[in-house]
C-alpha cells in the first residue's frame, strides 16, 4: 500500500495510487460517481477535488449531503485531515432547530466572502420543506459542488427526499455521488443516484423506461388487481459499460494491503424461559400465516419478535420491554475478558444496548464504556468518538443503523456482534468502521448466535450477502419458523 508523491497538486495528504487515479479521472468532470469500497478513502478524493475546483475559480461552495451517522464525521475528521492547507474556508452544519452558535454559523456562511463555503446537511433534512427551502436559497447564491455521500439513501425514486435532492442537484454545476456499493437491492437502485448526477447519463427519460430496458417483468394478478412484477434483470453488460463512462470503481482487495478479516462465532443456548417464549411466538406466527395473507413488512415484524426473544427480551404491543433470563450477556462478558485492545460491540435493539452498557460498566467501570445509538445526543456522540479513539474507554457500544456509516473506529481491532439486524448494508458498513486505511492489525469479528433459530439464519444470510427481505417474499419464509 503505497502513496504516490505528486507535484500535480499540493495535496494536504499524499494520495494512494487508486485515489490519485480517481482524482485525475474526475476532477474536471461536472458529474461523477465514486464507487469506492468502504475504507478506500473516497472522502479524501472529494476534498482534493473541491480544493482543485476552488483554486481554479470553478466553485466557491461545497454542499455535502450525508446520512445522520456520517455527516458530522466530515467536519470532525475528513475536512481537517484532507482539505488543502492553503485554502481558507468556513463551514456550517445545517439544523432544523439550530442552537445559537450553529445559527450564527449558517448566517455567516451566507455572507462569506472569498472563502470556500462548506455546508454539511443530514439527508433527512430534504424530507422537510424547511431544509429544501434553505438549501435552495443557499445554492442560488453559490457556484457549488454538491456531494451525496452514501448515495443509496436516494435510491428510491418516489421518496420525497430523493426528488428534492435531484432537483437541487440541477442548481449545482458540479455533482458527485459516493458509495461503496451502489446496488443494495437490485440494479434499479442505480437510476435515481445517476439521475442526480445528470438526467442524461443513463440515456432514459424516466425510471420506468430504464426499468423496462433492464428488468425482466411479468404480469401478475391478485384478486381484481393486476400489476407487473420484476423477476430478473437483463443487459447488465450494457449497463456496466454506460456506468464506466462516468464512474470510478475500486475495492479494497484491488488496491490496499489491509490486514485480513477473521470471523468467529460464539454459540449460546437459549434458557428454558427463552425456549418457552420462542415456541409460543412461533405458534402465533404459524397460526397468523394460515388465516391471512401477510406482507413482507409483517413477516419481518414476526421474525423480529422471534429474534428479540433469542437476544433476551420481549417488547409487547404497548412498547414495554421484559427481559428474559439468557446466556447471551454472559457469553459477551466472557468474550470481553479475552480482548486485549479496544473493542466495538454492535447490537440492533435498544434493550440490548442498554443492557450491554449497564453490564460492562458494572464489570469494568463507567469510564471504560462509551455509547453511540439513538438515545445518544449529538454532543455525546462527538465526545464519545474522541474518547474512544484517543482516550481510556475500551468498549464502544453502538447500533449499526446509527453508527455504521462514516465513522473511523480503527482504534479497535475486535468487533463483537451481540445481535444483527436484517439490513445487509448496515452489516457491511459496520464491519468496515475499523477495517480501513490506517489499520495495522488483523481485525477479528465475533458473532454471538443461537443455532436452529431465526438469529442464526440472519447471520447465515448476511454472511452470504443476501438481502433477507427478498428471501421472505414467498411461502419459503415459513422455513424461518421451523
Amino acid at each position: 500500500m503505497n502513496t504516490v508523491h505528486s507535484k500535480v497538486y499540493p495535496f494536504k495528504t499524499e494520495p494512494f495510487k487508486h485515489q490519485l487515479k480517481a482524482w485525475s479521472m474526475s476532477k474536471d468532470q461536472e458529474s461523477f460517481a465514486l464507487f469506492m469500497e468502504m475504507g478506500t478513502g473516497k472522502s479524501k478524493v472529494i476534498l482534493d477535488t473541491a480544493s482543485y475546483l476552488y483554486d481554479n475559480g470553478y466553485i466557491d461552495t461545497l454542499l455535502i449531503v450525508a446520512p445522520k451517522g456520517a455527516y458530522r464525521n466530515w467536519h470532525i475528521n475528513e475536512i481537517p485531515s484532507h482539505l488543502a492547507d492553503h485554502i481558507i474556508y468556513r463551514y456550517a452544519i445545517w439544523s432544523a432547530s439550530p442552537r445559537k452558535k450553529e445559527k450564527q454559523y449558517l448566517e455567516d456562511i451566507i455572507r462569506a466572502g472569498d472563502e470556500l463555503r462548506i455546508v454539511i446537511m443530514n439527508v433527512e433534512a430534504f424530507s422537510s420543506p424547511k431544509g429544501v427551502k434553505w438549501a435552495t436559497s443557499f445554492l442560488n447564491t453559490s457556484r457549488a459542488m454538491m456531494v451525496v455521500d452514501e448515495s443509496t439513501t436516494i435510491k428510491n425514486p418516489t421518496a420525497k427526499r430523493t426528488k428534492a435532492i435531484i432537483k437541487l442537484g440541477t442548481m449545482a454545476k458540479y455533482r458527485r455521488i459516493l458509495t461503496g456499493e451502489p446496488v443494495t437491492r437490485d440494479p434499479l437502485d442505480l437510476y435515481s443516484q445517476c439521475e442526480f448526477l445528470d438526467e442524461f447519463h443513463l440515456g432514459f427519460s424516466s425510471f420506468y423506461t430504464f426499468r423496462n430496458r433492464y428488468a425482466i417483468m411479468v404480469n401478475m394478478n391478485l384478486g381484481h388487481r393486476s400489476f407487473k412484477k420484476v423477476t430478473g434483470f437483463q443487459r447488465m453488460d450494457e449497463l456496466n459499460d454506460i456506468l464506466r463512462k462516468f464512474s470510478f470503481r475500486v475495492k479494497k482487495d484491488d488496491c490496499l494491503d489491509l490486514p485480513k478479516k477473521n470471523y468467529q462465532y460464539r454459540y449460546v443456548d437459549m434458557t428454558k424461559e427463552q425456549e418457552k417464549a420462542y415456541q409460543e411466538m412461533k405458534d402465533i406466527c404459524m397460526t397468523t400465516t394460515k388465516n391471512t395473507v401477510i406482507t413482507v413488512a409483517n413477516k419481518l415484524s414476526m421474525l423480529g419478535k422471534l429474534h428479540q426473544i433469542v437476544c433476551g427480551h420481549i417488547i409487547d404491543n404497548n412498547g414495554e420491554t421484559t427481559y428474559l433470563k439468557n446466556n447471551r450477556i454472559d457469553a459477551l462478558l466472557e468474550l470481553t475478558e479475552q480482548v486485549d485492545n479496544k473493542c466495538i460491540i454492535w447490537a440492533c435493539y435498544r434493550a440490548d444496548l442498554k443492557k450491554i452498557s449497564s453490564e460492562l460498566r458494572e464489570k469494568y467501570g463507567t469510564d471504560m464504556v462509551v455509547e453511540y445509538w439513538g438515545d445518544t445526543s449529538d454532543k455525546e456522540r462527538k465526545d464519545n468518538i474522541q474518547a474512544f479513539t484517543t482516550g481510556k474507554p475500551k468498549f464502544f457500544v453502538a447500533n449499526p443503523a446509527t453508527a455504521g456509516f462514516g465513522l473511523n473506529l480503527q482504534a479497535a481491532n475486535t468487533v463483537i456482534y451481540y445481535s444483527n439486524n436484517y439490513n445487509l448494508e448496515h452489516r457491511l458498513q459496520s464491519e468496515d468502521r475499523c477495517h480501513r486505511i490506517g489499520q495495522k492489525r488483523n481485525v477479528h469479528y465475533i458473532d454471538i448466535t443461537t443455532l436452529k433459530t431465526v438469529d442464526n439464519l440472519i447471520i447465515k444470510s448476511l454472511k452470504n450477502k443476501k438481502n433477507i427481505a427478498t428471501q421472505v417474499m414467498g411461502d419459503q419464509w415459513k422455513e424461518w419458523l421451523r
